[in-house]
C-alpha cells in the first residue's frame, strides 16, 4: 500500500481525511476533481495508516454496481437452507465504525443515494425482506470522490459530507516530477519505499491518536463561536448543519495541532472545506448577508468563503 505520508500535492484532501479520523462526527469528505489525481490512493492509504497503528477505522468500498442485497444485507441463504433465518451482513454493516468510500459517487444509483441518506441521518440500517427483520448500527465516515464533468451530485447527498475539497491536476513541473519519482520507487520495491516513510507515517499516526484523545477536552470560547456563526452567515451557508460542521472541524484542527482551545485561526482554516459546498444554493440568500460582497465577488465557492471570513475578521476587529 502506498504510504499516506508519501502522497504529494493533495494536502487539502489529506487534511480533511485526517480531521475526519480525529472526529468522525464531522461526517465525511467529498473530493471532486480531475481523474488520475490519487483520490482513491489517498483514501486507501489513510485506512492502511490507521490500521497499522491500532486505530480501528477500516475503509470499506461501495462499488457503483453493487446490488441492494450487497449494500443492505439480506437473508443468509446457506443457513436458510438448514431451516434457520439469519442475516448476512452487507457493505453498510462492514463499514460500521470506519470509512465508507464511494468512488464516482456522483454516478451512484438514485436508490443507493436514498439508502445512504437515510442511514447517514439515523446511523441505523433496517432490513425487512424475505421473512427477515434485522436492525443494526451503521455509523461511518462517508467519503466520496468523482469527476463532476461526468455527472452532478444530488444536493441532498452533497450536504451529508461534512467537508469538501476540489482535487485538481497539478501544474508545477517539479511537483509532477516528484509524483512520478515516488510512484516508480514504490512500484520497484514497496517494502523499501515504505521503510523510507515509516517515521513520517509514525509521526502522523501519533498526531491522530493524540488528537482523538484530546478532542473532547478542546474548548470553544464564546467569541470564537460568534466568529464561526458570523462566517457562516456572511458566506450564505445553507442550513444550520454548516455551523455545527465548522465547529467540529475547528475543534478537530485544534486537537490534532496539540491545543486545548479553538482559535480564530482554526475557524478561518476550517471554513473553506466545511462551507464551500454549502454556499450559492439560493440566489435570494444574499439578502440575509450583512454585505453582498462575498456573493457578488464571483470566483470559486472557496474564494467566496475566504472573502467572507476575512470580512468578518475585519468587522470584529473594527
Amino acid at each position: 500500500m502506498f504510504p499516506f505520508a508519501a502522497v504529494i500535492g493533495q494536502d487539502e484532501l489529506k487534511n480533511c481525511l485526517v480531521l475526519s479520523a480525529v472526529d468522525p462526527r464531522i461526517s465525511g469528505v467529498l473530493a471532486l476533481g480531475d481523474r488520475g489525481t490519487a483520490k482513491t490512493t489517498t483514501v486507501r492509504a489513510l485506512g492502511a495508516l490507521l490500521a497499522d497503528h491500532g486505530i480501528d477505522m477500516p475503509v470499506t468500498e461501495l462499488p457503483l454496481g453493487a446490488s441492494e442485497d450487497r449494500v443492505l444485507g439480506t437473508l443468509d441463504v446457506g443457513r436458510a437452507m438448514a431451516g434457520e433465518v439469519a442475516f448476512a451482513p452487507g457493505i453498510l454493516s462492514q463499514a460500521h465504525g470506519g470509512f465508507l468510500y464511494i468512488d464516482e459517487v456522483n454516478l451512484l444509483d438514485d436508490f443507493l443515494v436514498d439508502v445512504l441518506l437515510d442511514v447517514a441521518a439515523s446511523g441505523v440500517n433496517r432490513v425487512e425482506r424475505d421473512g427477515l427483520s434485522h436492525v443494526h448500527e451503521a455509523r461511518f465516515v462517508l467519503v466520496g470522490s468523482g469527476n463532476p464533468e461526468e455527472g452532478e451530485l444530488r444536493p441532498q447527498l452533497e450536504d451529508r459530507f461534512g467537508l469538501a475539497t476540489q482535487v485538481r491536476t497539478l501544474t508545477d513541473p517539479r511537483v509532477r516530477s516528484e509524483i512520478v519519482r515516488r510512484r516508480l520507487e514504490h512500484d520497484a520495491d514497496p517494502e523499501v519505499f515504505a521503510g523510507r516513510w515509516s517515521q513520517a507515517q509514525e509521526r502522523l499516526a501519533q498526531r491522530i491518536v493524540e488528537g482523538r484523545e484530546r478532542l473532547d477536552a478542546v474548548g470553544l470560547p464564546d467569541d470564537v463561536l460568534q466568529l464561526l456563526v458570523d462566517v457562516c452567515v456572511e458566506c450564505g451557508a445553507v442550513g444550520h448543519r454548516a455551523d455545527l460542521v465548522l465547529a467540529r472541524t475547528a475543534r478537530a484542527l485544534a486537537a490534532v495541532s496539540g491545543r486545548d482551545e479553538v482559535t480564530r485561526a482554526d475557524v478561518v482554516t476550517a471554513a473553506v472545506p466545511a462551507l464551500q459546498h454549502r454556499t450559492g444554493r439560493d440566489p435570494n440568500a444574499a439578502a440575509a448577508l450583512r454585505s453582498g460582497d462575498a456573493r457578488a465577488s464571483g470566483g470559486t465557492p472557496a474564494a467566496q468563503v475566504k472573502l467572507a471570513a476575512r470580512r468578518v475578521l475585519g468587522l470584529q476587529a473594527a
